[in-house]
């Protein structure tokens, strides 16, 4: 491949832990070499050039995946390099502390990332390791979700300021990081939530600063039918993530209302299109005819997961071209 080089950038060595860890144009260099990547390998499958020959990619994950196990892994072997996959008892734990693990794995390897409940983990191996530590979800923020989200709107609609994405559910994770992200680039969120699910404060006072720089909003609500109408995506995700399993028929009787299904996606207007980060649980905050629908992005951004983490490895490892 010869359209993607990797010079030294701001990113090279860096940590991406949350976020607010990258500026708008960061964001959009990652998106560059990520519409590159994605490219070549959508017409051949293969890369030409190996952009992570010789890296080594080591996998801490505390908690289950399938797209972020998968998309890490993929991309460093299809860009020419390694995966380690470690799960939890493998490392961590009552094993052995973090600290450790880090200074160990930074021996061994190129980068980490970290997949665990308690976001003060991916901190503490960062502040360990001397490779760049990348979070790959914690309680607090899932930002590569984030980055391949916006990265697939922008596809869909070209432009993204004043755009609006109406994330319908709880103010997980998931919508922290896509708000910061989104937020980032003028864009228009709106949240739909139950009472007692909303969002940090401190992530939504990271998310309005960047909104107010670049004539974004941040809205909030607890009625979809009064936030969905107008919105170009119609965002959800599951009631009930990993860790919550004790939280589960709670949440099903608070979240009744927050299904994303034919009706809600015909409130939001004709063009409006649906995404999850999936899992999804069919039939629970998502029906299977907007899944399958029209009108569903879910399947195009759970393929840019690849393609968007691919960039940023390249970005923060890759050898040069």
């Amino acid at each position: 491949m010869t359209s993607v080089e990797t010079s030294a950038t701001s990113l090279r060595g860096r940590d991406l832990l949350s976020a607010a860890d990258l500026s708008g144009d960061e964001i959009l260099h990652v998106f560059e070499t990520a519409t590159d990547l994605k490219t070549e390998f959508r017409g051949t499958r293969r890369h030409a050039t190996p952009l992570l020959a010789g890296r080594t990619l080591a996998m801490l994950f505390q908690k289950p995946s399938l797209r972020t196990r998968v998309t890490f892994e993929a991309g460093m072997t299809q860009l020419g390099g390694a995966a380690i996959y470690l799960p939890e008892d493998a490392v961590m734990g009552a094993r052995e502390a973090v600290r450790d693990v880090a200074r160990n794995l930074e021996r061994f390897v190129d980068a980490i990332v970290a997949r665990t409940g308690p976001h003060e983990v991916v901190l503490e191996l960062a502040a360990q390791a001397n490779v760049p530590v990348i979070n790959g979800l914690t309680l607090r923020e899932h930002p590569c979700q984030a980055l391949a989200d916006v990265f697939t709107i922008r596809e869909h609609l070209g432009s993204l300021d004043g755009r609006v994405i109406t994330f319908v559910g709880d103010g997980n994770n998931v919508y922290q990081s896509l708000a910061i992200v989104a937020a980032t680039f003028g864009m228009e969120v709106r949240l739909a939530h139950p009472k007692g699910y909303g969002p940090d404060p401190r992530i939504v006072a990271i998310a309005e600063g960047r909104a107010k720089e670049r004539g974004g909003h941040l809205v909030f609500g607890h009625d979809p039918d009064v936030l969905v109408p107008g919105a170009d995506i119609v965002y959800t995700d599951a009631w009930t993530s990993m860790g919550q399993e004790a939280e589960t028929e709670a949440r099903r009787d608070a979240f009744a209302a927050y299904r994303v299904d034919d009706a809600l996606m015909d409130a939001a207007g004709p063009g409006a299109m649906a995404m999850h980060c999936l899992p999804a649980h069919r039939g629970e905050e998502i029906t299977s005819s907007v899944m399958d629908g029209p009108h569903s992005l879910i399947f195009e951004q759970s393929e840019n997961r690849l393609h968007v983490q691919k960039a940023l490895l390249v970005e923060l490892i890759g050898t040069a071209a």
